[in-house]
């Protein structure tokens, strides 16, 4: 039997409270406020959070016993967050998130195409309805 903490699901479904949280708190936090600081600040906060859950739970390791292509992604991937939490942030700024949030996500449809392209995936006729309704949705929150 699965617990909650083998359910990718229940985490998914997690990541998706945390992160419409993170958009409510981020629109009040970069009023009156550059956001490239603003993004600095939220970085130091995950990185900081983040070295305390890995002290924590033991699961620090030698930067030795990561393949260089695992690193050479992991700093790819890091360096793609970083860019797409600047732009997220500066679009809070001069946007309503009930706008911004939704065309961000539009991610989703934009990872079930690369992810059938590039790492080989594959969705069913179902899957794929269910990624154009959500890019259908986003679009319908932000036309006007």
């Amino acid at each position: 039997m699965r617990t909650f903490v083998d359910s990718w699901q229940a985490w998914a479904a997690l990541s998706a409270l945390f992160a419409a949280i993170t958009a409510i708190l981020a629109k009040i936090g970069v009023q009156g406020v550059n956001t490239n600081y603003a993004t600095l600040v939220r970085t130091v906060v995950i990185l900081l959070l983040l070295l305390g859950i890995v002290a924590v739970t033991g699961g620090f390791q030698p930067l030795s016993s990561v393949s260089r292509r695992s690193l050479v992604f992991l700093v790819l991937s890091g360096l793609a967050t970083g860019a797409s939490w600047l732009c997220y942030f500066h679009a809070l700024k001069f946007g309503p998130v009930s706008q911004v949030a939704p065309i961000d996500k539009l991610s989703l449809l934009l990872v079930a195409i690369l992810g059938v392209l590039l790492l080989g995936e594959r969705l069913t006729a179902l899957g794929w309805l269910g990624v154009g309704l959500m890019a259908a949705g986003a679009f319908l929150l932000v036309w006007k």
